[in-house]
């Protein structure tokens, strides 16, 4: 399996609290975590030419990983388009965090995305909704994070095609935080937990769900689908 971990790089260049929580960015947390089960782990970053995204690093690519925030308008919108392709040919997707506001997520929903924030140190609880779905092997009833970002509902995202994981956090939110589709030959998995100033992604349950996610997203090993005008394949009779 191939994977790449896109990161936009900015907070860990501008806030000293997450460089020093994540002093190889965020990108590189994940992927060291990742390199544990994974020998092909590659990092890509906003400020690299085509932000990391070359025709050759995409066609190469099983499962991409999203991690955006502060700078969703700067990626190119031609990046977007060539992303978007190789998920409905069925390049694996999971996004993290504040990449539900990513102009990639929200093309593939098709809606705003939008939701509730709030940044106040509260205790995040994430309940297993589907204790049998693979993202949630090795899990038990629910993960609990001391410290994290508020995300509450209404979250404008469509119905997922499958809940994984409801949040509750102190101030009284909940929140659909695991959420998966299918897009043409392609699988998403939206993840909320990941603000860039908690050590969150050092937490090994939520490594182990993102670990998870991967798994579950990778390519299914088959030709996408013909489209449009096709040849019948059983002669027509009255033809």
């Amino acid at each position: 399996m191939r994977v790449v971990v896109w990161n936009e790089n900015r907070h860990e260049k501008t806030n000293q609290v997450v460089s020093d929580i994540y002093p190889k960015g965020i990108h590189g947390a994940i992927a060291d975590f990742l390199k544990e089960d994974i020998e092909d782990v590659k990092t890509a970053t906003l400020d690299e030419p085509e932000h990391g995204l070359t025709d050759e690093v995409l066609n190469q690519t099983d499962v991409l990983i999203w991690w955006g925030h502060k700078a969703h308008d700067e990626v190119k919108d031609e990046i977007v388009e060539k992303v978007h392709k190789r998920v409905l040919e069925g390049m694996g997707l999971v996004v993290l965090h504040s990449g539900h506001f990513s102009k990639i997520f929200k093309k593939l929903m098709g809606t705003t995305c939008d939701l509730k924030w709030r940044e106040a140190d509260e205790k995040e609880r994430l309940w297993v909704i589907d204790p049998s779905h693979p993202i949630t092997a090795g899990l038990g009833e629910y993960i609990e994070l001391e410290k994290e970002e508020m995300y509450g509902e209404h979250f404008d995202i469509p119905a997922p095609d499958q809940l994984i994981f409801l949040s509750w956090f102190e101030g009284g939110e909940v929140f659909r935080s695991g959420a998966t589709y299918h897009r043409g030959n392609g699988k998403v998995f939206y993840f909320r937990p990941g603000h860039e100033t908690y050590p969150t992604y050092y937490n090994k349950e939520i490594q182990k769900v993102i670990k998870n996610g991967v798994k579950w997203v990778s390519p299914t090993d088959r030709p996408r689908p013909t489209y449009g005008n096709v040849e019948a394949l059983e002669e027509i009779s009255g033809k």
